[in-house]
Formats: C-alpha cells, structure tokens, sequence
C-alpha cells in the first residue's frame, strides 16, 4: 500500500512511500530539489525500515531543524504506524 506523508518543513511538500515487510520499497518526493531527491529515492529502495532509520534519522538541512531525508524516515513510521492500526 503506498502511504501519502506531508512533510513539515521542507521544499518537497510531500512523499509517497510502499513498505513491505520491513523493507522500503518505493519513495516518491513531490516538490523539492528533482534531481537530489530523485537520487536518495533510487539509493534507498529496498533498504530496510532499520537501516533507513539509522542513516538518515537527524539529517538537518542548512540551518531547518529537519531534511528530506529525515521526513523520508518520518514518513515510514508513520506509514507503518498507519499498517498497523489496519
């Protein structure tokens, strides 16, 4: 099932994300810098939940409180919190 997340400050307004079985399967940014966001998108395909938390968990963009890629993990738990409650 791919979960809608909006993002809280960042440039991408929100992101698209399949998990399955602990593992992400597909994450689409809508907004944002295309082309980066493109590239973390193909890089953390298949990576599971753990790994994607670890890596990108805290990452800070300029002097934002929070990045793309740390929404990226938001939007995952929230995805799976949503799972879960199903």
């Amino acid at each position: 099932m791919i979960y809608r997340y909006k993002t809280q400050g960042t440039c991408a307004g929100y992101i698209d994300v399949e998990v399955e079985n602990g593992v992400l399967k597909q994450a689409v940014f809508h907004g944002g810098c295309n082309g980066n966001l493109q590239g973390i998108s193909k890089l953390v395909s298949g990576m599971s939940v753990d790994q994607l938390k670890e890596t990108l968990s805290g990452i800070r963009c300029g002097f934002k409180a929070t990045s793309c890629p740390d929404q990226l993990v938001k939007a995952v738990e929230a995805a799976i919190a949503q799972e879960e409650a199903n």
